[in-house]
């Protein structure tokens, strides 16, 4: 029988290399599943905009994951509101921005709790967002659960108040848990 002389070095090399400091997070067979919530964008009338977004729970906050479509080029307004009711045909039933704490409207993170990031969509009127915010929750006084999210038809100028001259709503979602 042969044996196979490895050099020591190029053995430990080798072991070392498989180790890491590390760890991937394990989810464990039963363990609930982070919490997470979605709404599904209907138009408004008159409007074609429609899309999906994703709000799933992080360490850092609730992560927004958006997939729009159907929005003329350039920047549009985007926030949740105070109410998950899109029922009214230009989604004014909705009501105001969601403001749970009084604060005045403004960028993502500085303004309402409603207040997010503005869309961008491209020259075909398709947007993407992908943000994490800490300004909301999925329980307490910030859950977005049941509330609506509108996408307007203007840019946020984030000074204008209460609703940063966003324009007409031309897309309304109830944000539900999952």
């Amino acid at each position: 029988m042969k044996k196979l002389l490895v050099p020591a070095t190029l053995l430990v090399g080798l072991l070392s290399g498989c180790a890491s400091t590390e760890k991937a997070p394990v989810q464990n067979v039963g363990d609930p599943a982070p919490p997470q919530a979605s709404a599904l964008l209907a138009p408004t009338q008159g409007n074609t905009v429609q899309g999906n977004i994703l709000f799933k729970q992080e360490a850092e906050g609730i992560r927004v994951i958006a997939e729009i479509s159907g929005l003329t080029p350039g920047s549009h307004g985007f926030h949740i509101h105070e109410k998950g009711d899109c029922s009214a045909p230009d989604a004014t039933s909705a009501g105001g921005h969601f403001n749970p704490h009084q604060t005045a409207h403004g960028k993502a993170g500085a303004g309402h709790a409603g207040d997010l990031p503005s869309l961008e969509a491209d020259a075909s009127g398709n947007a993407s967002l992908n943000v994490v915010l800490g300004s909301i929750t999925f329980s307490g006084e910030a859950s977005i659960i049941g509330r609506g999210l509108i996408v307007h038809a203007a840019p946020d100028d984030y000074t204008t108040q209460p609703t940063g001259n966003a324009g007409a709503r031309v897309a309304c979602a109830v944000i539900q848990k999952d």
